[in-house]
C-alpha cells in the first residue's frame, strides 16, 4: 500500500468536479427558464406582447428602446436567448458526461426551439389567443423538463429493480390538471375575463346570466380546485411515504405553503384585478408545476440507503416500502 487515495471515483457524498458542473448549468437553466416564465406574464398582463411589431429585433435595434412597453417585451427576448444558450450548454455538458439528465436535457433543447418558433408567430399574428396560450404551455413544459433535468443531475442513481411504478395515476392526474389550469388561465387573461367574476370563492352572476367570460371563470376556478386537491393528496402521500428521502419531503412540504398561498392570491386576484396580482398569481402557479414535475421524478431517481450487511442482501427497507430498522 502506497497511502494515495485512489482517483477513480470522487470522495464519498461529493460528485465529481464535471458532474458538480453539469448540477450548477442545471440548476442555472431551471432558474432562468422560471424567470422567462414569470417575465412572460408580465409581458401578457401589462399588455406588452406587442411593444416590439418586429422579429426578431424590436424596431429594428439589439439596444434598448426608450419605450416601457417596447422595452419590456426587448428584455424578455434577450432573457429568452440567455435560457437558449443555458439549455444547449447543459444539453451538451450531459451529452459530454453520458449523464442520466441526457433525455431531458434533450427534450429541453427540442422544446426551447419549438418556443423560439411560436414566439415569432405570436409576433407574426399580432398576440392572437391561440399562438399565446400555446407558447405559455410550451414555457411550462421547457420548465418542467428543466425540472426534470435538476432532478437527474442532482440525485444518485437508483438500483436495478428498485425503480418505482411508471404509472401513478395521482401524479399524471395533478401533472394533466396542473397543466389544463394554466392553459385556462392563459385564456382568462387573454380573453379580458379577469374581472368576470369579482367574487370568491363563488361566483355572482351579473343580471342572473351565464355569459362566455362568466363561464371561462367558472372553468378556470373549477380547474384549480381539481388541481389543487390532486396536488395535496399527492404531496401529502409524499410525506407519509418518503422516509429518508429528505428532499423529497420537504419538496412536498414547500408544495403545501405554496398552494396556501395560491389560494389566497387567486382571491386577492378575483377581487382586486391588478397587473401586479396577476402577475404574482401566476408566478406562484409556475412554481407549483415546477415542484410537482420535480415531486414525480424524484422516486425515480432518488438514492436508496445502501444495505448493510447486517440487514444482509434483501435491499433496503425504504426500497420494500417497509419502516427502515436501526442499525
Amino acid at each position: 500500500m502506497t497511502g494515495e487515495a485512489p482517483t477513480t471515483a470522487a470522495p464519498s457524498g461529493r460528485a465529481s468536479p464535471r458532474r458538480a458542473g453539469l448540477r450548477a448549468l442545471a440548476v442555472a437553466t431551471l432558474v432562468a427558464t422560471y424567470l422567462l416564465v414569470v417575465l412572460g406574464s408580465t409581458v401578457r398582463v401589462t399588455e406588452s406582447g406587442m411593444g416590439c411589431p418586429g422579429w426578431p429585433l424590436c424596431y429594428g435595434k439589439l439596444g434598448p428602446v426608450d419605450s416601457y412597453h417596447a422595452l419590456l417585451e426587448q428584455v424578455h427576448r434577450y432573457v429568452a436567448a440567455g435560457v437558449t444558450v443555458a439549455v444547449l450548454a447543459t444539453a451538451l455538458a450531459a451529452w459530454r458526461q453520458r449523464a442520466r439528465a441526457l433525455g431531458p436535457a434533450l427534450a429541453m433543447v427540442v422544446l426551447v426551439g419549438v418556443q423560439v418558433l411560436l414566439g415569432a408567430v405570436t409576433v407574426v399574428t399580432h398576440n392572437a389567443p391561440a399562438t399565446v396560450a400555446a407558447h405559455l404551455v410550451c414555457a411550462l413544459l421547457l420548465l418542467g423538463a428543466a425540472a426534470v433535468t435538476v432532478v437527474e443531475s442532482v440525485v444518485d442513481p437508483v438500483p436495478p429493480g428498485e425503480r418505482p411504478r411508471r404509472h401513478d395515476p395521482l401524479a399524471l392526474g395533478a401533472l394533466g390538471a396542473l397543466l389544463a389550469l394554466l392553459a385556462s388561465g392563459a385564456a382568462v387573461v387573454n380573453a379580458g375575463a379577469m374581472g368576470a367574476c369579482p367574487s370568491w370563492p363563488l361566483c355572482r352572476l351579473a343580471g342572473g346570466t351565464l355569459g362566455p367570460l362568466v363561464a371561462l371563470q367558472l372553468l378556470h376556478r373549477s380547474l384549480a380546485a381539481l388541481a389543487a386537491v390532486l396536488v395535496a393528496r399527492l404531496a401529502l402521500r409524499t410525506i407519509r411515504a418518503a422516509e429518508g428521502m429528505r428532499g423529497s419531503t420537504a419538496l412536498a412540504g414547500a408544495l403545501l405553503a405554496a398552494l396556501g398561498a395560491q389560494v389566497a392570491a387567486g382571491a386577492a386576484s378575483a377581487l382586486h384585478t391588478t397587473p401586479t396580482i396577476a402577475d404574482l398569481h401566476l408566478a406562484l402557479a409556475a412554481a407549483i408545476w415546477a415542484g410537482t414535475v420535480a415531486l414525480v421524478a424524484a422516486p425515480r431517481a432518488q438514492v436508496r440507503e445502501t444495505p448493510s450487511p447486517a440487514r444482509g442482501l434483501r435491499g433496503t427497507p425504504a426500497a420494500r416500502g417497509a419502516r427502515p430498522t436501526s442499525p
